[in-house]
């Protein structure tokens, strides 16, 4: 009776709302938030308060026996009002406030009904595990069990269904994250069956507490995993995605800061190196390691040698976008040559940059394909002989 899968539950759940904390402290006001907080740190509640060791504890501060049963059942139920809550703000229309006092009105109702059964009935011999069964044809202990576990039972099916059939709607991190939702609250559910098929079955004379005391809360664990996976997939999925897509730049840059490695080492233009950094921040260091290379090799750039590629490419292929990364590539690979040769002369200065054109980070990307070869090269004619066009050394 170590209560291990409540109390890793538990943690799960608050985990949960531990991530979702800062959303909520930003936009306190919003409802859709703060029925999520409420499932999620409800939710918690209920596998902590029904974790035997707890059961004991809060039956010895109390001195009643078996008190911990309705404090148990009383959070089940504020969790399932907020289970509600949260579908009917997801549903949205113009009934939202009106539906959402509704459902608040007939769980306070249950609520009620919990504590004036569980006062009305008697229940001496503490129960940690099995209560359900073995009050289940006990006077008002009964009535107590199966009011909660009805009202838990609607509230999980009409997440489930809501979840369920929303994800069908959407695409994305959004339809996972409710495909896992819908199914932990689909787990929730065989909590409450399982439960109420070893209620009845004690009813028939049957003695299938096992359903209870095993079955049971292994469906409510799983079930708490996956509601707060789904719950934590659609703030995840655009931050993994955004780390993807660094990542993805970030490999595509190599081939042009392999071209410029040379300069900026030797004239220690490159940055540091950030350790233990994310995708984005190691993307914009090399991004910052390209572009002071690219403002010390402003003065080598060949202007004619860049419109003669680019026009022989545009010509060739008639995509702009292809052209003038050729172009850029072919003029970085002659300049980073020419700033290389002592012997070679920096032009004079005219009052120009070259760089008053300077490539976006999506014509940097296209840069480092061409000087990977995955540009098209220059027409024959286009770039005169003598002249590098790109990815030639």
């Amino acid at each position: 009776m170590s209560g291990l899968i409540n109390y890793v539950s538990c943690g799960a759940l608050w985990l949960g709302l531990l991530v979702r904390a800062p959303d909520l402290l930003r936009h306190r006001h919003d409802p859709y938030l703060r029925a999520i907080c409420a499932v999620l740190g409800l939710a918690g509640l209920c596998f902590f308060l029904g974790a035997p060791p707890t059961v004991g504890a809060v039956n010895r501060v109390g001195d009643v026996p078996n008190l911990a049963a309705p404090v148990t059942y009383v959070a089940i139920t504020g969790y399932c009002a907020a289970s509600q809550l949260l579908v009917v703000h997801w549903r949205g229309g113009p009934r939202v406030r009106r539906t959402a006092r509704r459902w608040l009105l007939a769980y306070a109702v249950v609520v009620l009904g919990i504590t004036v059964t569980f006062a009305l009935g008697e229940a001496p011999v503490e129960r940690r595990t099995d209560l359900d069964t073995y009050y289940a044809t006990t006077p008002f202990i009964a009535q107590m069990i199966v009011l909660y576990l009805v009202a838990h039972l609607t509230a999980v099916t009409v997440t489930t269904v809501s979840a369920l059939r929303w994800a069908r709607r959407v695409r994305g991190g959004l339809r996972a994250g409710l495909t896992l939702l819908g199914t932990g609250s689909l787990c929730g559910a065989g909590y409450s069956v399982a439960k109420l098929v070893a209620v009845g079955a004690r009813w028939s004379g049957r003695d299938w507490s096992g359903l209870g005391t095993t079955v049971s809360p292994a469906a409510a664990g799983l079930g708490a995993l996956l509601t707060v996976v789904g719950v934590l997939v659609p703030l995840a999925a655009p931050r993994l995605t955004e780390w993807r897509r660094a990542r993805r730049t970030y490999v595509r840059l190599e081939p042009l800061e392999r071209t410029l490695d040379g300069l900026l080492t030797r004239r220690t233009l490159r940055l540091p190196r950030p350790r233990l950094a994310s995708p984005a921040t190691r993307l914009m260091w090399r991004q910052t390691s390209v572009h002071n290379a690219l403002s010390h090799l402003d003065p080598y750039f060949d202007r004619e040698l860049y419109d003669r590629t680019r026009a022989g490419v545009l010509a060739a292929t008639g995509e702009a976008e292809r052209a003038e990364a050729a172009a850029w590539a072919a003029v970085i690979t002659a300049a980073v040559r020419d700033e290389a040769d002592p012997a070679h002369r920096v032009p004079p200065y005219d009052g120009s940059r070259f760089l008053d054109r300077v490539p976006d980070p999506a014509a940097l990307v296209r840069i480092a394909d061409a000087l990977a070869g995955a540009a098209p090269a220059p027409a024959a004619g286009a770039v005169p002989s003598g002249a590098t066009t790109a990815g030639t050394p």
